[in-house]
């Protein structure tokens, strides 16, 4: 059996391999040489990227296999997140890995800058013994402005406190109680602006972010006040804080990032109040080690079909353990729903009946959508861009819960429009210890009948002969009979047959057993996996 293709497009950790294990045919390529990266792509179920990789619509579109993306680090800035979307592909990172390298080369930015360490190394190295040119400040009873009060400006927060600092934040996503729980206190950009000795950021990268302490914040600011940014470029203007420190308008900084990476140019380098680092906020030998292998991880889930999470381009989070045995169920019941509908689907209810609808089912909803759209589209389906197809094709989906269920410990129904106006349903449950999935309802006719590779489904008049028929039609084209279940609303009314069989069955044959039973409906429900 030829094992998944994972491509690690740049240097990770020996933990990263490992943990991966035996089960991939693991593949090297420098993803800086785009030339290489392109060439092999295709073939590739996962590429495994730290930042210097670009993974744009390009690469993606040359990956036409990847199942999944992972950034072995935080940030995303190098990976085309809607075009992978599109693509049905998944995009995991490492959001916690390097929270607590950050959190601390922050705070040797901060030290730094207090104390001129880099210009006071600089010039004794260069042979200039100039104690009393390099002055620095205390932190103690300094206050520190954190902007972005999330995991990492709490980490800050954690640690400042022990230098004995003020500390206030602006973060309009975070509760005053929170923050004081932190004993940090909120206030807004102006203020802290104004009443800050050290600015740190900690805020991710967005249009409303960039350039957010630019000159119009350094007017505000205390002439004494040090900046430091160890998030991502471009939220410091660059250009801007040069001018402030030559101004007098800024005493100091310490930065870690830049507009553009990588770079050996900017008007900072050459003010001795600016202490730089090539963005080494994640290099630390556990932060890497932590982030390759939380996204071997992430890959290893991946490409045994499960849900990932902690996926950026995924709706859901973690999966309850009782609720994970019934995402394949409802992903077949999907596929049952498209191989029963005359025209396309409109609207798709997912009702969730029994006990387990006090737990969050959402992820119903994705593995719904995920075997509604598998069999009748070309491009590759996913968790991912299942309900983009949706919103495309204008179908109405609702997560409908209910704790009662007829029969069973738990039933999932789905019940779907068609643009015809036929209305569709069918249920499905997991039976004893194995959870061997059952189909027990169609289109209101009550059956149980374990979810086989391959289902015949037929609608008739009842009669005296028409199962010996079915027998005698099929048993005559060679298909055999792994089990049935009939169902009718009266005696004499219509009937429904469900029939498990052996091997896919042909539509001239399908349409020649319906004919000879003089059934009003027929259809072939495949669901073997490609």
């Amino acid at each position: 059996m030829t094992k998944p293709v994972v491509l690690i497009a740049e240097e990770l950790s020996p933990a990263t391999v490992e943990a991966l294990g035996p089960d991939f045919d693991i593949r090297h390529v420098d993803g800086t040489d785009r030339a290489a990266l392109l060439a092999a792509l295709p073939g590739a179920h996962a590429v495994l990227v730290r930042s210097a990789t670009q993974v744009d619509a390009e690469a993606i579109s040359a990956g036409s296999t990847l199942k999944i993306i992972a950034r072995a680090g935080v940030g995303l800035d190098n990976v085309d997140v809607p075009a992978a979307t599109a693509a049905g592909v998944m995009v995991v990172n490492a959001p916690t890995s390097n929270i607590i390298s950050a959190a601390e080369l922050t705070m040797a930015h901060i030290l730094s800058s207090a104390r001129n360490l880099a210009s006071g190394n600089a010039a004794l190295k260069g042979g200039q013994w100039k104690r009393s040119a390099y002055t620095g400040v205390e932190l103690y009873e300094k206050t520190l402005g954190i902007i972005g009060l999330g995991r990492i400006g709490a980490l800050v927060a954690q640690r400042a406190q022990g230098f004995g600092m003020k500390l206030v934040a602006y973060d309009p996503y975070i509760s005053d109680a929170r923050a004081a729980q932190m004993g940090v206190t909120l206030m807004s950009l102006d203020e802290l602006l104004a009443e800050s000795d050290f600015i740190t950021v900690h805020m991710p990268k967005t249009p409303e972010t960039i350039g957010l302490l630019g000159a119009e914040a350094f007017a505000k600011v205390k002439p004494s006040v040090r900046i430091v940014n160890v998030a991502r470029g471009g939220i410091v203007d660059e250009e801007a804080l040069a001018d402030a420190i030559r101004s007098g308008r800024v005493a100091g900084a310490g930065i870690d990032v830049f507009a553009t990476e990588p770079t050996t140019s900017s008007p900072l380098f050459d003010l001795d109040a600016v202490s730089v680092t090539p963005h080494l906020g994640a290099s630390t030998h556990e932060a890497q080690e932590k982030a390759g292998v939380a996204v071997a991880r992430s890959v290893r889930l991946a490409l045994s079909g499960e849900l990932v999470p902690d996926a950026v381009n995924v709706a859901g989070g973690q999966i309850d353990a009782d609720v994970r045995p019934g995402i394949p169920l409802v992903e077949r019941l999907g596929r049952v729903v498209t191989a029963l509908a005359d025209s396309s689907i409109t609207a798709l209810d997912v009702e969730v009946h029994g006990e387990i609808s006090e737990k969050d089912v959402s992820v119903f909803k994705l593995a719904a959508l995920k075997g509604l759209f598998k069999d009748v589209v070309s491009e590759q389906v996913s968790y991912v861009n299942a309900p983009v197809l949706a919103e495309q094709r204008g179908v109405d989906v609702r997560l409908l819960q209910d704790a009662h269920a007829d029969g069973f410990r738990n039933v999932i129904t789905l019940r779907a429009s068609t643009a015809s106006g036929g209305r569709i349903s069918v249920s499905g449950t997991l039976t004893g210890p194995k959870q061997v999935q059952k189909l027990v309802e169609v289109n209101g006719f009550e059956l149980e009948i374990p979810l086989t590779d391959f289902l015949l489904v037929f609608l008739y008049e009842d009669r005296p002969g028409v199962i010996g028929q079915l027998g005698q039609s099929l048993g005559r084209s060679n298909v055999n009979i792994a089990g049935m279940q009939v169902s009718r609303t009266d005696e004499g009314g219509l009937a429904l047959s469900v029939l498990a069989v052996d091997s896919p069955v042909p539509a001239e044959v399908v349409a020649a057993v319906a004919g000879a039973i003089d059934a009003t409906d027929a259809s072939s429900v495949v669901l073997t996996e490609d």
